[in-house]
């Protein structure tokens, strides 16, 4: 039998990780808060005209011939963006082989939960929109962000239990996957084959180097750079690559160096503290004057981001997990009752940054991106405020864990 100390190794290697994600998620939440009201703050200054000059500079990279020329909107969407999905990609390929994913039976009701919490927010925006052209917006409440809610619950200390907060991030990871393969099918256009050939040859050569056994991570970052402009010029949008490079970083030790667990330790607080606040700070500036607030509350694509966030949210995900608990599919974790389950179902109606970022996809029109943007805010405060209000009013079920 394995002794003590190595049954403490062996919990250790499977919780400290997830503890420090919940930190850094947390921390985050604030930066990325200071970031939002920043923008807005900034919109709405008499500077307010400068917000929107900077981010629309063009700027160039690459030789002429090969350039790719986009405004620093752009340049932070697509680019820096894709390191933030990179990393998602990592979190994923952990939950999928070392996580809470790894065992089908734990991880069967988040991943039914997520699935209703992403399917009725889209039926409920979709029933409202009508088949405008506000219907292209659909996938905009079917988002999650991990690092708003999770730092909600934070804030709310030992009132959550520690299976509450992994329930709440197991679901959204599933979120994120959905969301992922929801930008790839229908938020991409105009498809380039020899492109597509390009990206998928370039990430050929990564699978031959992980076979190679190559474990130095600075191998494998022109190649990554390769992906990403074939990916970006395919048609595909380009945070996918950042995706699909994290899904084939390896989970396990090559050649005894953790590159995995490498990674996500050096880039998570860098899209927890830098990426994702600036993402934040050139999207999230609306400029309320010229009547675009009184547009936004009389427009159906606002209220329809609203409802899909405060209640598609909350009846999907409780509803779903309820469904899966009456059929025998999954277990909720021993100190989360069916109140917290609501409770965490209210919370993932926090949908702020791949909303915003599905926004910007969804939308050529300035107008009908600001009536998402008033909608993800109004959308994401009420449901922060109905997920507080149920966690507090609900007891805990066992033991409680202090905030991470």
């Amino acid at each position: 039998m394995p002794d003590s100390e190595d049954v403490k190794a062996q919990v250790r290697e499977v919780v400290d990780p997830v503890v420090e994600f919940l930190h850094d998620e947390s921390a985050g939440a604030i930066a990325l808060f200071v970031a939002t009201i920043a923008a807005l703050v900034w919109a709405n200054s008499p500077a307010g005209d400068g917000y929107a000059a900077l981010w629309s500079t063009q700027a160039q990279l690459g030789p002429d011939g090969f350039a790719i020329d986009l405004d620093l909107r752009h340049w932070v969407n697509d680019g820096l963006m894709a390191l933030f999905f990179f990393v998602v990609g990592l979190e994923i390929k952990r939950e999928l082989v070392t996580g809470e994913l790894r065992d089908r039976r734990t991880a069967a009701l988040p991943a039914i939960a997520a699935v209703g919490g992403v399917a009725l927010p889209a039926l409920v925006f979709l029933a409202i929109t009508a088949g405008g052209e506000a219907a292209a917006g659909w996938a905009i409440p079917a988002a999650t962000d991990i690092a708003f809610a999770v730092g909600l619950l934070a804030i709310l200390g030992d009132r959550v239990s520690a299976g509450a907060r992994l329930l709440l991030l197991t679901i959204a990871i599933v979120d994120d996957i959905l969301a992922i393969a929801i930008i790839a099918v229908f938020y991409s256009s105009g498809i380039s084959v020899a492109w597509l050939a390009g990206a998928v040859a370039a990430l050929l050569a990564v699978v031959a180097l992980r076979r190679l056994g190559v474990a130095r991570i600075i191998a494998y970052v022109p190649l990554g750079l390769l992906v990403w402009v074939a990916v970006h010029e395919s048609g595909i949008h380009a945070t996918i690559a950042g995706v699909v490079l994290g899904l084939l970083t390896p989970a396990r030790p090559v050649g005894g160096r953790e590159v995995l667990a490498k990674l996500e330790h050096r880039l998570h607080p860098v899209t927890a503290f830098a990426v994702i606040p600036l993402f934040a700070l050139a999207n999230a500036g609306i400029d309320f004057g010229g009547g675009v607030l009184a547009d936004a509350l009389a427009s159906a694509l606002t209220w329809a981001v609203v409802a899909g966030l405060v209640l598609g949210k909350l009846v999907g995900v409780t509803g779903a997990g309820l469904l899966a608990l009456r059929q025998g599919a999954g277990t909720l974790p021993e100190d989360v009752g069916r109140g917290q389950l609501a409770g965490v179902g209210a919370v993932a109606g926090v949908g702020f940054t791949v909303s915003l970022f599905i926004a910007q996809l969804a939308f050529d029109k300035p107008a009908l991106v600001d009536q998402a943007k008033v909608g993800i805010f109004a959308g994401s405060l009420l449901s922060a405020a109905l997920g507080v209000a149920i966690l507090r009013g609900v007891p805990s079920r066992g033991r409680a864990a202090g905030p991470p």
